[in-house]
């Protein structure tokens, strides 16, 4: 398979983060598929605009029309994942897969109380001392290759009120039944907290199913980059076959 022949593929990244969390990602599928990656309103090259789900979506829309190869697979990270949901429910006709990762747990209930709590406290740190304190968590745990174009990007953290504030209350597994298309739920085996939907994210979609990254947390795609591509591309290469 070809980049021409396979499906195009927008990476959506999660909380803080940029089109930067994917570098592993597009390098190892970039000779298959057409491949992009976003930054979020408020984030990475978009460190100015304002934070919304609704122009959250116009920009993965934009990526996708940006491939001109129609229909996308969209592969979206925590953050990214809620917002890859929504853009399903309001462009379905612009999807022709979804990878969530890291983002199979309701954001409704008592589960969103410690994360509402940490959106209150993240405005009053400092951006430089929250960004030095993630470079070195990041560069303690993963080599170069694998986050050196995150940690180059910078972080977002002035757009993270706004961003948890918005997906915080508002998704279950009932907006798996609003995606038209097959659905990959991709986590790391370890991530607790955002596998505990997982099976009920599952059962609400008649074509989603569930595959995990061994030993990978909620950082998946740094913690195990070849396993996490190759399932990307096993998905990709199912959607073409189909």
């Amino acid at each position: 398979m070809t980049a021409v022949e396979g499906p195009p593929i927008v990476f959506v990244h999660g909380t803080r983060f940029s089109a930067g969390q994917w570098s592993p990602q597009l390098a190892a599928l970039r000779d298959e598929f057409p491949v992009a990656a976003v930054d979020l309103p408020g984030h990475g090259s978009r460190s100015a605009e304002a934070w919304s789900l609704k122009a959250a979506v116009e920009v993965i829309a934009g990526a996708v029309e940006s491939l001109g190869c129609g229909p996308a697979l969209v592969v979206g990270h925590s953050l990214g994942g809620y917002a890859s949901l929504e853009f399903a429910r309001l462009r379905p006709e612009r999807l022709r897969g979804l990878v969530l990762a890291g983002a199979s747990a309701s954001t409704r209930g008592a589960w969103a109380v410690p994360y509402r709590w940490v959106a209150g406290l993240v405005p009053r740190l400092p951006a430089d001392r929250l960004a030095r304190w993630n470079d070195r968590l990041l560069r303690r745990m993963y080599p170069d290759e694998v986050v050196g174009a995150t940690i180059r990007s910078g972080y977002a953290f002035h757009a993270l009120p706004a961003a948890w504030g918005e997906v915080l209350g508002r998704f279950d597994a009932g907006a798996m039944r609003r995606v038209a298309a097959p659905v990959l739920i991709l986590n790391g085996e370890k991530d607790s907290v955002f596998r505990s939907g997982e099976a009920e994210f599952a059962r609400a979609h008649p074509r989603a199913r569930v595959e995990l990254v061994p030993r990978a947390g909620h950082l998946a795609n740094f913690d195990d980059p070849d396993a996490f591509s190759d399932a990307v591309r096993r998905f990709a290469r199912q959607l073409t076959s189909a």
